[in-house]
């Protein structure tokens, strides 16, 4: 199993349609919202290219927004190779 650990911005939360969205996702195992990160759990991946999109929505105003991360890793492994992204904002 590989879980997609994504850390939000600040302000920002996750819609109900984009966790659907996901949740429909024949790949997608389960998908936990812990304070302001989302964990996006996957069965299994193959040489398949994938694209996952998480419609945000900002629900605090923050000046200053600091960058956001994703993590990709195995849950069997999480101290084996990890992915990592940094997330900026469109003005």
């Amino acid at each position: 199993m590989v879980i997609i650990e994504v850390s939000l911005l600040s302000g920002f939360i996750m819609t109900s349609r984009s966790r659907m969205l996901l949740e429909n996702r024949t790949i997608v195992e389960k998908i936990e919202v812990k304070a302001n990160v989302v964990y996006i759990y996957l069965k299994k991946l193959n040489d398949e290219s994938q694209t996952f999109i998480l419609q945000l929505e900002q629900v605090i105003q923050v000046k200053n927004l600091k960058p956001a991360t994703i993590k990709i890793y195995d849950y069997y492994q999480p101290g084996g190779l990890q992915i990592s992204y940094n997330l900026g904002v469109r003005s």
